[in-house]
């Protein structure tokens, strides 16, 4: 990315001052998670008040979920993803940085 004249640095620059590596990537899989949940409600044409009907997770913690305003906990998000039709899996860390590499980002695998 180019530097700002204004400040003189570039946001990568100014990330790798402020966060550690570990903190960039957790921030780097949270927005690729919420992207993807996002992507399949989208994708199967439900409303956030639906996704409440099925999941039990009410529209506005689904509306700050995918806001990026709160970090939901591990329950909520499996509750959201069932009536998607998706799951979480755990893959290894190579997987991952390699889908990185690539321009992928980590995706909820079907049930």
């Amino acid at each position: 990315m180019e530097k700002n004249s204004a400040i003189g640095h570039s946001w990568e620059e100014i990330e790798g001052e402020l966060f550690t590596p570990e903190e960039i990537a957790a921030g780097d899989l949270r927005v690729a998670l919420i992207g993807e949940l996002i992507k399949a409600r989208r994708e199967t044409g439900l409303s956030q008040k639906k996704l409440e009907e099925m999941s039990g997770v009410k529209q506005p913690i689904i509306a700050r979920m995918e806001r990026g305003s709160t970090s939901p906990r591990l329950d909520t998000v499996l509750k959201i993803l069932a009536p998607l039709g998706k799951t979480l899996a755990i893959v290894p860390l190579e997987k991952t940085k390699e889908k990185v590499a690539e321009g992928r980002t980590v995706s909820a695998l079907p049930t």
